[in-house]
């Protein structure tokens, strides 16, 4: 089956391939269709997952899946959340977005920089499908007070993976990918598809 992802990360993309290899499904960037990224104007990560693949599908005419994704620290109340990659206020700006979750929790205690990465997967079989398949994972640990490690992307360097006791840019790909939230959300989207 042919399915358009609605994101333009190649890395992602190279991700679902590899994972959904035994489907049958044969996934393509959006930007192979013309797709643009859509506004974010959902209230939650379900809806966002939504709003792309809706998107995506009904642009392209195929099958779309998309992911929505962020990081939630409970001492912020949730936050940066749904704003993870413009926290700081210009999207994908790793380097400002840790800066600023670091100040934001300069005088909080270990005890109380517990946090979780979230991922939402939805995947619509066309643009009005009113029964979207979903899949959600949740990685739990907390955020460190400086960056650890050389790898990973985005919040990784700050957040500690309490079994290890690394940070997720301390892990290895592998590991990373086995425990990671998105990880687990494509393990179970790969089951629910399995058993359709």
């Amino acid at each position: 089956m042919k399915l358009v992802l609605a994101s333009g990360n190649a890395g992602k993309l190279a991700e679902f391939r590899q994972l959904f290899a035994d489907l049958d499904f044969d996934f393509h960037p959006q930007s192979e269709f013309g797709v643009d990224d859509v506004e974010e104007t959902g209230l939650t990560f379900v809806e966002n997952a939504l709003l792309k693949a809706r998107h995506a599908s009904r642009i392209s005419g195929l099958p779309a899946l998309a992911d929505d994704s962020g990081l939630c620290v409970d001492a912020l109340g949730g936050a940066p959340g749904l704003y993870s990659a413009r926290y700081a206020g210009n999207h994908g700006n790793d380097g400002a977005n840790t800066a600023k979750l670091l100040h934001e929790l300069r005088d909080v205690p270990d005890d109380r920089r517990t946090a979780r990465f979230v991922c939402v997967l939805a995947l619509l079989r066309h643009a009005d499908d009113p029964q979207p398949v979903i899949a959600q994972g949740t990685w739990e640990g907390r955020i460190l007070h400086a960056p650890r490690g050389e790898g990973g992307f985005g919040y990784d360097p700050v957040f500690l993976v309490p079994d290890p006791g690394l940070s997720a840019a301390e892990l290895t790909s592998a590991d990373k990918h086995r425990l990671s939230h998105r990880g687990q959300a494509m393990a179970k989207l790969h089951a629910l598809l399995q058993s359709q």
